[in-house]
């Protein structure tokens, strides 16, 4: 078995919480403590991502993601700590106000190149191709996945599963609840889970893709990891399970109804939910596990994503 280096850019072991919310007892894993500036659950993959960048010697970063991607932002504020710069190419309107992550990205002083959702789905050949382009005029360029996900980046979930055992008697615990946008970390659960030989189940809220191209994703990146690290597993794709539904506004939207479960959430428990990822993911929790009594067996990953309450502050408000 081959384990990749990483950095140690988090603020890590992230704090597991007892909470009551309507009043039904649950546990949530605050992955929104991973750093202020990092914040949220990119900056686990990152480390793995930006050891091996610099390994390379990059002199340049590009990734992608929607106008308030938290990885983009993330991978801006990691790269500047390293000294790397970056180039985001971002899904969104380059007149739009530079708020919340777009603000961050700026003062990361990170370069924007922005798309239409048309020009968006071909990012990835746009990213190669570019890269191909400077590495012609001796640049070094290393070019990271939307989410960071990658075999290599899922290990930042696959090291996630040794963190969480220390931290709660997992044999106690049926499965794990996240959000659920590129895939990477619903794969690293899969994998962490199966190497540490925990029947977990995985319950990934997908928020972006349609439900059978994200579970072929995930599974994809589950066996890649295995295939490149040699891990002496078997992926059992019984352990995860797509939950759809809770994004059919939109990646970019949210709805009055999810809004004001988030609103109530916040004054209950002082934590704020994002309405992107978290939030989608905590509508879902409530209805599936909460509302059903589960709260104490099905762990809730908060994966960070405040920045991005900034950017749509006026409809949160509108609901308190």
């Amino acid at each position: 078995m081959i384990i990749p280096k990483k950095l140690e850019f988090a603020h890590l072991p992230t704090p597991i919480e007892k909470l009551k919310f309507r009043n039904r007892n649950f546990l949530i894993k605050r992955d929104d403590y991973t750093g202020s500036d990092f914040l949220g659950n990119k900056i686990r993959k990152l480390e793995y991502l930006l050891y091996e960048a610099k390994k390379e010697k990059a002199d340049i970063i590009f990734t992608c993601g929607g106008d308030q991607s938290n990885h983009a932002r993330a991978t801006a504020s990691a790269a500047a700590k390293l000294g790397i710069k970056t180039r985001l190419y971002l899904w969104g309107n380059k007149k739009i106000k530079k708020d919340a992550n777009l603000f961050l990205n700026k003062m990361y002083g990170a370069e924007i190149i922005y798309m239409n959702k048309k020009e968006f789905f071909k990012v990835d050949e746009v990213m190669t191709e570019k890269r191909k382009e400077l590495i012609k005029k001796g640049r070094k360029v290393y070019v990271i996945p939307a989410g960071g996900s990658s075999t290599l980046g899922i290990w930042g979930y696959i090291s996630f599963i040794e963190e969480l055992k220390k931290q709660i008697n997992l044999k106690n615990v049926q499965g794990i609840f996240s959000a659920c946008g590129s895939g990477g970390t619903a794969a690293g659960l899969l994998v962490g889970a199966v190497l540490n030989k925990l029947n977990l189940k995985i319950f990934a809220v997908n928020v972006l893709l349609a439900k059978e191209e994200i579970r072929k994703k995930i599974l994809q990146l589950a066996e890649g990891a295995k295939l490149v690290y040699k891990l002496p597993i078997e992926i059992d794709e019984a352990q995860l399970e797509i939950i759809d539904g809770y994004s059919n506004e939109g990646y970019k939207n949210i709805t009055d109804k999810k809004l004001k479960l988030i609103s109530e959430f916040s004054r209950s428990t002082g934590i704020l939910l994002d309405p992107a990822y978290s939030g989608k993911a905590f509508s879902a929790y409530n209805d599936l596990i909460l509302k059903k009594g589960k709260g104490n067996k099905v762990i809730f990953l908060h994966t960070g994503g405040i920045y991005g309450t900034f950017s749509k502050r006026a409809k949160y408000l509108e609901h308190n």
